[in-house]
């Protein structure tokens, strides 16, 4: 659940909790109000979550997938009667 939360939840509202936290600190004090809600630019921060969200995926893809195997992949097969499963079988040396 940490997982999730943190890969996918957290990049998709980060840019938009980071507006309004400098919407309230700084927009409040120009105006003396709260900020209309029809102002707030919602396709530039849902595509900046959308964009923080796909580098955030591929990162945790590319540093933490799972590491290549050393070999060379069998696929499934199907010899007398019975499904061999797909493994992995080591390269012949050089």
């Amino acid at each position: 659940m940490a997982r999730i939360i943190i890969t996918i939840v957290l990049p998709m509202l980060l840019p938009t909790a980071l507006y309004l936290l400098w919407v309230a600190t700084l927009g409040a004090s120009r105006d003396g109000g709260a900020a209309a809600w029809t102002s707030v630019p919602w396709v530039w921060l849902a595509g900046a979550g959308v964009l923080l969200l796909a580098i955030v995926l591929l990162v945790v893809t590319v540093g933490f997938g799972t590491p290549q195997q050393g070999g060379v992949y069998v696929a499934p097969r199907y010899v007398n009667g019975r499904i061999v499963p797909g493994h992995f079988e080591a390269r012949a040396p050089r």
